[in-house]
């Protein structure tokens, strides 16, 4: 398995890593609990050395199920968790709005160090940025943690340039989370420069477009409603038609490389930044595989911008989250 530096903070993670979120949370049903753990240690079985999870995907059930699965393994793999949301630590019932008050930080972490069965967090990660408490704030939290040794490393989770300077000036920031594809770009407006000029990781979630750069989807696709892609507007029928024009894309450029479409969408992101490291997700061991096999899969710099060509001339419709979760990303 190739390895990857987030940035300048030292954190080696395998350059595929694997998003958590989907065992437990977002996608529907979620799947019994020993075949997500069979999963997971199968993943470690490939190579993959960096899980994400996070406190309110359940709430509380992914980070459990995290935790018991790499348990046997644990000083072998680097686990991402996420503090931020509102959720009532009695009854796992997720209130309305976000908590980043310190006092809150603290007693998310002592129970996600619980459920995950160990004694640090390798990266602790504010999972949305807090308009009601000062970043610094935030960072001075995260940093008394980091002196007790109950967490490793500090991260963002879809902030905004601004928000990313003032934290790492207290605290430095390891790596920020935010989406990242080719179905969406906008980091690269000024997040990733300043994630390049401050030396910070970088990890793209929905790596694959919540499933859409894969080939799965066609313009008759429809969501349950219990998979949040039935409430996001990108996915709403006329915007998903339109937007397959992308897809088509990335077919041709699997058909090229003698991969497939999502092996092609996760090489392209690899090959932006040498401190990238995705965490595509997925339920299903032959997806797992075919996510590793991206890292086979090689551009040149020539490949690259005949695709920001082509790709440039695609206009993406609709919005990336629902109004609600839109509002919370950015700061």
């Amino acid at each position: 398995m190739q390895k990857r530096k987030l940035g300048n903070s030292g954190l080696e993670v395998s350059a595929m890593g694997y998003g958590c979120m989907g065992l437990s949370h977002a996608y529907g049903p979620r799947v019994d609990k020993q075949a997500g753990i069979a999963l997971i240690r199968t993943a470690v079985e490939r190579g993959v050395t960096f899980f994400d999870t996070a406190e309110v995907y359940g709430p509380f059930t992914n980070e459990e199920l995290v935790g018991e699965a790499l348990a046997p393994v644990r000083d072998g793999v680097v686990i991402a968790t996420k503090f931020g949301f509102d959720v009532d630590p009695a009854t796992g019932e997720r209130r309305d709005g976000l908590n980043s008050r310190p006092e809150h930080i603290r007693a998310v972490a002592e129970a996600s160090l619980r459920r995950l069965r160990t004694d640090r967090i390798d990266l602790f990660y504010q999972h949305r940025v807090d308009p009601n408490v000062p970043i610094e704030d935030v960072a001075g939290a995260v940093h008394g943690l980091i002196q007790e040794g109950k967490v490793k490393h500090f991260g963002l989770s879809e902030a905004g340039a601004q928000t990313i300077r003032r934290a790492h000036a207290v605290q430095p920031v390891a790596a920020l989370q935010s989406e990242y594809s080719l179905l969406w770009r906008g980091p690269e407006d000024e997040v990733l420069p300043t994630c390049e000029e401050l030396g910070i990781g970088f990890v793209p979630w929905s790596p694959l477009g919540a499933g859409f750069l894969t080939g799965a989807m066609d313009e008759n696709t429809r969501f349950d409603s219990t998979d949040f892609r039935a409430n996001v507007p990108r996915f709403a029928p006329e915007a998903l038609k339109a937007n397959l024009a992308l897809v088509d894309l990335v077919r041709e450029w699997a058909r090229r490389k003698g991969a497939t479409p999502a092996q092609v969408a996760l090489a392209w992101l690899l090959a932006q930044k040498p401190w990238i490291a995705p965490i595509p997700g997925t339920t299903k061991l032959r997806r797992l595989d075919e996510d590793l096999g991206a890292l086979s899969v090689a551009f040149t710099p020539a490949d690259l911008r005949e695709i920001d060509e082509a790709a440039s001339k695609i206009e993406v419709q609709g919005a990336r989250l629902p109004p609600a979760v839109l509002a919370m990303s950015g700061r």
